[in-house]
């Protein structure tokens, strides 16, 4: 194998710099095992590799992508949209976190949502997953975890909003989160990670007496619907193409609190859940409750009925179901394998006809470090493999052959990707319609790919042609902290709205209180004063406020309501009161309102922030702070 300078030289004068001449055999799909290929590139062939990658992911200005990708915004509390395969950033939808530009977190819908006097102000997004109907995405909601407040968030895919978060009890960091896939996304699946006593009450500290818990949520009310006691530290989740099983990743069956003693035995567990006995025993009445919360909680601790604990190797992390419905991947970590489990035999394993390894179909050793499955629906597993900085595609029938005793290489190839790579995903895979067109892995690092921008660096998301034999790195894209997984939706799977409906129950709460001031949203613009309570409606229609100017006094509750008549397609309004920490946006035909404790005496203005009119300087008026 030639040396990368010796590559590098066999180019004649192209004037290529070695990063661009290492972009360019990643282009080329030329990235092997150990980064590049055997073959030398001419500077015709570079060009050719460099032409058939843009045809496919460049997407002409007017054009619009074929995906919708929902990105995880880690800490940064938000869900981001982009567009593939361009991967262009369309929006960010705030979630956990505060956004001044939308106002959430700050106006009263979004405080009434995150919770009144529950919210916090950060937030630690890993999974999102958009809800199904047949093991196909519906489009309808996509939902969220929390892990740094233990908290799950259902955003309506029709505008792009949050409008449910609930808060889980019982349990600490929800971490892993998949949804139900048949016959529809009744239930989010969702696992709480760390182990607390139960109840966590201060009467009890000890880690042997401290367990963990699986939480199912009606998707439609989401409310909690049961939780499962269990053993371990509960990581990622999937469910099956049945509904009747759901499976975790769980790690740290030591029950330790240091490192080395998470890591003492050579294998832990997949933790397989019977759906159906859950929900009988919660029907027959076999759970308790806990502490305050009303949530029935069932036994599934090792021995249960109602889970089978399936030993794997080390530490496993990523839980992925294939497209076609047949098996769960367990992602070693700690090991360089993964552990392949029919669905088939689960029946058997519960029915203890068979061991519980029986249930293990295959056990392909891929590399250091698997995290993260995923599929392109032709049979071919790609996981990622962070500590060897690499994704390896692999056949699934293969391995199982070789499992079998058959001498058969099931590993079609390994690609270079910068560097150490957490989750994957390829497009449509967790449904039934995974279609093998594109890959998304979402790398940890970046270090010297882009720009520097100082001690902290961006990540590296990094888009994979996987449509042909070999995968073909097209795009790095940096991203700031920290995506953590994604998932790609065919654009006619989503239905976005263009302007709101006016009974949408988004505003409904702005309508009621409206409706006891004897006020019509859509036509009165006036102001409402109960004692030290002042309520102002006002609509706007670009480029002026109903309302330019009203009078308060010191210490007042100020409350403005602001009905957006404009019926044109992205005439956004805003509502910004200088000097209060106040600022929301209003859709057209959007009700918005937020809430405000008036300053000191004197003249504060308002503005609209969100540009909408030739003359959208001119959109403003004043409130006059007298003395109390």
């Amino acid at each position: 194998m030639k040396k990368r300078e010796e590559l590098e030289s066999a180019i004649p004068e192209s004037g290529l710099s070695r990063r661009k001449f290492l972009g360019a055999t990643a282009l080329a799909g030329a990235v092997g095992a150990t980064g590049l290929g055997g073959a030398v590139m001419t500077r015709e062939s570079w060009a050719a590799a460099v032409n058939e990658a843009k045809s496919k992911y460049h997407i002409a200005p007017g054009e619009l992508d074929e995906y919708y990708g929902f990105w995880s915004g880690g800490h940064q509390g938000e869900v981001r949209v982009l567009g593939v395969p361009s991967m262009r950033e369309l929006m960010r939808i705030p979630v956990f976190n505060v956004d001044s530009a939308s106002g959430w977190g700050i106006t009263n819908e979004s405080k009434e949502i995150l919770g009144g006097d529950r919210q916090y102000l950060n937030g630690d997004c890993h999974h999102p997953h958009v809800s199904m109907e047949n093991g196909r995405y519906d489009g309808k909601y996509l939902f969220i975890n929390d892990k740094a407040n233990t908290r799950i968030a259902r955003i309506r895919l029709d505008i792009m909003k949050t409008d449910k978060v609930t808060h889980v009890p019982n349990v600490q960091a929800i971490h892993g989160l998949r949804l139900q896939k048949v016959p529809r996304t009744n239930y989010v699946f969702c696992n709480a990670e760390f182990v607390i006593p139960q109840p966590n009450d201060g009467s009890e500290y000890s880690l042997d007496k401290s367990y963990t818990m699986f939480s199912a949520i009606d998707a439609d009310t989401m409310e909690v619907a049961w939780q499962v006691l269990v053993d371990g530290n509960l990581d990622n989740a999937d469910a099956d193409y049945t509904g009747k099983y759901a499976a975790s990743t769980c790690y740290n069956s030591e029950k330790a609190v240091d490192l080395a003693g998470t890591m003492r035995n050579d294998r832990d567990w997949v933790v397989v859940f019977n759906i159906e006995r859950i929900e009988a025993a919660v029907r027959n009445g076999d759970f308790r409750t806990i502490g305050d919360s009303k949530v029935p909680v069932v036994n599934g601790r090792k021995g249960s009925e109602l889970t089978r604990y399936i030993p794997v190797p080390k530490n496993p992390h990523g839980l992925n179901t294939s497209p076609d419905g047949k098996y769960f991947i367990a992602n070693g970590k700690l090991s360089p394998t993964v552990s392949v489990i029919a669905i088939e035999k689960l029946d058997d394993i519960f029915a203890d006809r068979i061991e519980l390894r029986d249930a293990i179909v295959a056990e392909p050793e891929l590399g250091l470090g698997p995290l993260h499955t995923t599929f392109d629906g032709r049979g071919n597993g790609y996981t990622t493999l962070f500590i060897d900085s690499q994704v390896c595609k692999w056949n699934i029938a293969d391995a199982i052959r070789h499992y079998n005793g058959e001498d058969v290489n099931y590993i079609r190839q390994k690609l270079d990707v910068h560097y150490q790579p957490g989750h994957n995903h390829a497009s449509l895979t967790e449904s039934r319609d995974a279609d093998g067109k594109w890959l998304v892995v979402l790398s940890k690092f970046s270090k010297d790919r882009f720009l520097p921008v100082g001690p902290l660096h961006p990540e590296n998301d990094q888009l994979i042609d996987i449509s042909g034999e070999e995968m073909k790195l097209v795009h790095d894209g940096p991203t700031y902290a920290e995506p953590h997984d994604c998932i790609l939706v065919r654009r006619d799977q989503i239905k976005t709205k263009k302007i709101y409906d006016r009974d949408d129950p988004y505003f409904a709460s702005c309508r009621k209180q409206a409706e006891q001031d004897g006020v019509t949203l859509e036509a009165d613009n006036t102001v409402i004063r109960d004692g030290n309570k002042v309520r102002v409606y006002m609509t706007s229609v670009a480029p002026q406020f109903g309302v330019t100017e009203f009078k308060v006094k010191e210490g007042d509750e100020v409350t403005v309501y602001v009905t957006n008549l404009d019926t044109i397609e992205d005439v956004t309004h805003g509502f910004c009161m200088v000097n209060h920490g106040v600022s929301m946006e209003i859709s057209p035909q959007q009700t918005a309102s937020v809430t405000f404790t008036a300053g000191k005496p004197g003249v504060y203005w308002y503005y609209c922030n969100w540009f909408c009119h030739a003359l959208h300087m001119e959109m403003g008026g004043r409130m006059l702070v007298e003395k109390a």
